[in-house]
């Protein structure tokens, strides 16, 4: 048999293939940072678990008893104390009640005595006919405990305990007692009330014989944290509008800003709710006795768009429950329902606070204005349509305002040449430019401010739409034309890559929008260069212009891609309606030259009295130029 050699191309062969090897294994080594990032998390997870076991080992010890086996019981003593009695009862087991009406489903455990699913019945996740009802509470996203210091220094958890549910009826109520016992009548109890066709669940926190059982020298730590589930299409809106708001004091309010990555914290006092509020849908905490000193905590859950899909942020409370005569008594509520304004308004306890529709005049605008005609409309038509004429019906309310400030711009434009002479005759002095042209308003009858007063009235207006329109949850899911749901943006395009602060899709209603905004300022910067010349030491207004023609349209695309569809489209109809009346305004209604006619008439006139304001100015105008006279003489 011939004996098998290597020759010298299985030699190059066999080191190529190492040397590949060595270069594929330096290339998929682990940066240091990922090695270090890798064994904070195995060691977060292994505390975690070690936590976990010693949690749950009281209660594995629990599940274990024997009824009437006094041994066990009396090992179980050593760990509980006096609630070893709890432990020790049939119902220390892990199970659950169900509670439902119209509206809500809840799910509470024995184990804790809390709620550990929250369903609401009427709503879906992310669109109309997925099929995925919305829950606020599920999967653990929800933790609710009561730290206990017991009279013989242990301390322990309500939720690694088990309660004794009772659930029985009054009427139409449902009421479910949880209790945690310390004996036959010693027991801290958890109380669930339940209406018929409502979001609002009755709560109570009580006590019973356990001024002996507990430490009442300081009050018990309730502990509530919720990790909120995303239920909108976009990521990035519906993480702008969920934050934790707070009623305390003298019906102060107030929100822990969740938008920067670190945690967020507020401590406020005289706390009356607590409110996790989502985009569309919230968790409310209230309580007829203000809790005295609260820690109020948020964190932002939305690193990466693309990864970060399941929760938005995180919420955590921790409020102090305090003994009155050793025990504890308090008469709360849970909300669990829309984020919408009539439906927290009707409840009559501020709750609708949490809908953020503006300070001062805009939030008035909206709950006066927008609210009320918007929801008259909506009531009868189609929501896209009642946007439609909602808009209609608030530009035309507007119309005498730009039909002033058109009538202004006119009137300045007449005087222009007039103004430019002044400019060219007293250049070397702009003091007495400045009062010469101050003269020539007054003797032809124009305010200079005129114009501007109008276009300032708008703005309160344009704000408050800005805040209306994100907060309406009545558009949530509602479709128009394209557009499948008017609360999120109107994707008409899917793109295959990321751009950034504009988004991975086209919406078409911004780009509407956008388009109409640009011709209605291609319309309008003539008229308002010509009607404000260029003052000596300002802004060349008129380039400004030229740019912003271009700018804001951009922006309008930028900003609105992501943004409800409801708002493109009001902003869309606006504009488009505001061009429609500067259109006839301009064409129809102001005459140029019967204006001119007017302000060469009112020269004749003898001039108007000066208001305070233009005579102040002109009073310090006349010591300036007096002050610098006599600096030359100097």
């Amino acid at each position: 048999m011939e004996e098998k050699k290597l020759d010298l191309n299985s030699i190059i062969g066999f080191i190529l293939i190492v040397g590949i090897l060595f270069w594929i294994m330096f290339q998929n080594k682990p940066s240091e940072a990922t090695i270090a990032a890798d064994k904070a998390k195995k060691e977060l997870v292994a505390k975690e678990a070690l936590a976990k076991a010693a949690a749950t080992k009281t209660v594995a010890t629990a599940a274990a008893i024997v009824p009437g086996d006094s041994t066990q019981m009396a090992q179980l003593q050593k760990t509980l104390g006096n609630f070893a009695y709890s432990a020790s009862l049939p119902s220390a087991k892990e199970s659950f009640t169900t509670v439902e009406n119209e509206f809500v489903k809840l799910k509470i455990a024995n184990k804790g005595g809390y709620i550990i699913e929250a369903a609401l019945k009427n709503f879906e996740k992310f669109k109309k006919g997925s099929g995925q009802l919305v829950e606020l509470i599920k999967d653990n996203n929800a933790n609710l405990n009561i730290q206990l210091l017991t009279s013989d220094n242990r301390t322990l958890n309500t939720k690694d305990l088990f309660f004794e549910p009772t659930l029985t009826k009054v009427g139409a109520d449902q009421i479910l007692s949880m209790k945690l016992k310390a004996g036959a009548n010693e027991f801290l109890e958890y109380k669930y009330i339940l209406k018929p066709n409502n979001y609002m669940v009755g709560f109570d926190i009580r006590s019973q014989g356990l001024n002996k059982v507990l430490n009442t020298a300081k009050p018990l730590d309730l502990e509530w944290d919720l990790k909120t589930f995303r239920t909108e299409k976009s990521i990035a809106y519906e993480d702008r509008y969920t934050l934790l708001n707070y009623e305390y004091g003298d019906d102060k309010f107030n929100n822990v800003s969740g938008t920067g990555k670190d945690v967020q914290e507020e401590i406020p006092e005289n706390v009356k709710f607590i409110a996790f509020k989502q985009h569309f849908f919230s968790t409310i905490l209230l309580t007829d006795t203000p809790f005295a000193k609260t820690i109020l905590k948020s964190h932002k859950l939305v690193v990466d768009e693309k990864v970060d899909t399941t929760y938005i942020k995180q919420f955590n409370a921790n409020v102090p429950l305090a003994f009155t005569n050793g025990e504890v008594d308090y008469k709360m509520n849970w909300y669990f329902g829309p984020s919408d304004y009539k439906t927290l308004k009707a409840y009559d306890k501020n709750l609708e606070k949490i809908i953020p529709l503006g300070w001062g005049i805009f939030g008035w605008i909206n709950m006066f204005v927008f609210i009320p005609l918007f929801g008259f409309l909506s009531s009868y038509i189609a929501y896209g349509i009642a946007i439609i004429i909602f808009t209609i019906i608030v530009k035309i309310a507007m119309s005498p305002i730009t039909y002033k400030s058109f009538l202004s711009q006119a009137k300045m434009k007449v005087l222009r040449p007039e103004i430019t002479e002044l400019g060219e005759k007293f250049k070397k002095d702009p003091m007495k430019k400045q009062q010469e042209t101050m003269k020539l308003y007054n003797k032809a009858g124009v305010n200079p401010m005129a114009g501007c007063i109008p276009a300032l009235i708008q703005l309160p207006f344009m704000y408050a739409s800005f805040q209306f329109f994100p907060s309406a949850f009545e558009l949530r899911q509602k479709s128009f034309l394209w557009a499948d749901d008017l609360s999120s943006f109107d994707q008409v395009v899917k793109l295959p890559f990321h751009v950034p602060m504009y988004g991975d899709h086209i919406s078409l209603f911004p780009i509407l929008a956008a388009i109409a905004i640009f011709f209605y300022m291609k319309m309008t910067s003539g008229d308002q260069q010509m009607a404000a010349p260029q003052q000596e030491g300002m802004p060349d207004m008129a380039k400004m212009m030229k740019y912003m023609i271009y700018i804001s349209p951009i922006m309008m695309l930028i900003f609105f891609n992501s943004y409800g569809a409801g708002l493109s489209l009001y902003n869309f109809i606006s504009n488009l309606i505001t061009i429609g009346i500067m259109f006839v305004i301009k064409n129809y209604i102001v005459d140029s030259d019967k204006i001119h006619a007017q302000i060469q008439e009112n020269k004749l006139k003898e001039p108007k009295k000066q208001g305070k304001f233009q005579k102040k100015l002109q009073e310090v105008m006349e010591q300036a130029e007096a002050q610098k006279a006599k600096d030359k003489k100097k």
